[in-house]
């Protein structure tokens, strides 16, 4: 069996004097992937950068306090890189693999945008580069027998099932027809899977964002954003996905929750 967490964590530092230690502790993960971690290597205390028991990876952005993605594996990984061979994107702290045997994980986070302004433009220069990435990498993966799953904070709502109010927000960046037909292309065209909704794909959600503000988490007032994007091979051996949702709101560690799945062996 292979166990992949991701979530968005929310500033770590922040995130670790509210629960995250603890929940870190206990989890039956052999992968653990990170997004928005808001630190360099340097500013983590040991416990947080190098956790014992484990084999970590971080890909801090060049702009201080923002982005920043990491990637923690209980066995040794075969290969790590940062970045997906860009010019404008390898240095923001947003996409980080390794390699295991057999599959390569990676910890991504795509730019969030807002409508009408430059950061809605980054995202889609962001969106039309991976999207060639990823096209690439499963060409290679498939080529040397090997499986992939991206894993991450991919800030996009694919469907209607995967954000409660989206009458609302269909003017609201992440659940923008542009942006939902980008990840079609993912799936129908560069032949990835949506892991959560093959295994759920009847139901609302499952959510893993909700908001502070308001009562949107006790309301379930979420958004379906944090993905396990997978080769079609692994996506098939995917046994059990859970969002490990906080019991209440004052026991949330940060405003996404983890995605865990179960992936038996090919």
């Amino acid at each position: 069996m292979l166990t992949v967490t991701s979530v968005n964590v929310n500033g770590l530092r922040a995130a670790a004097k509210k629960g995250y230690v603890e929940w870190f502790a206990a989890t039956a993960a052999d992968v653990v992937c990170l997004q928005e971690v808001r630190a360099e290597p340097g500013q983590l205390p040991e416990s947080l950068r190098e956790p014992e028991g484990w084999f970590a990876a971080h890909a801090p952005a060049a702009a201080k306090g923002r982005a920043g993605v990491s990637l923690y594996t209980r066995r040794e990984p075969d290969a790590v890189r940062t970045g997906f061979g860009s010019a404008e994107f390898d240095d923001s702290g947003r996409y980080l693999e390794a390699d295991l045997p057999g599959v390569t994980v990676a910890s991504l986070y795509l730019p969030s945008g807002e409508v009408g302004t430059e950061r809605q433009d980054e995202k889609y220069r962001f969106m039309d580069e991976f999207l060639t990435y990823l096209v690439a990498l499963r060409a290679r993966a498939a080529a040397a027998g090997r499986e992939v799953v991206v894993c991450g904070d991919w800030n996009i709502a694919h469907r209607e099932a995967d954000l409660k109010n989206w009458r609302a927000n269909r003017k609201s960046s992440g659940f923008l027809t542009e942006e939902r037909e980008w990840l079609s292309k993912v799936y129908d065209e560069a032949g990835y899977v949506d892991v959560v909704r093959a295994l759920h794909p009847d139901q609302e959600g499952p959510y893993s964002w909700w908001s502070y503000r308001g009562r949107a988490f006790d309301n379930d007032t979420g958004w379906r954003i944090d993905l396990q994007v997978a080769t079609p091979g692994l996506a098939g051996r995917a046994a059990k996905a859970v969002v490990e949702r906080a019991a209440t709101h004052g026991e949330r560690w940060s405003d996404h929750a983890p995605v865990t799945v179960v992936y038996e062996q090919g």
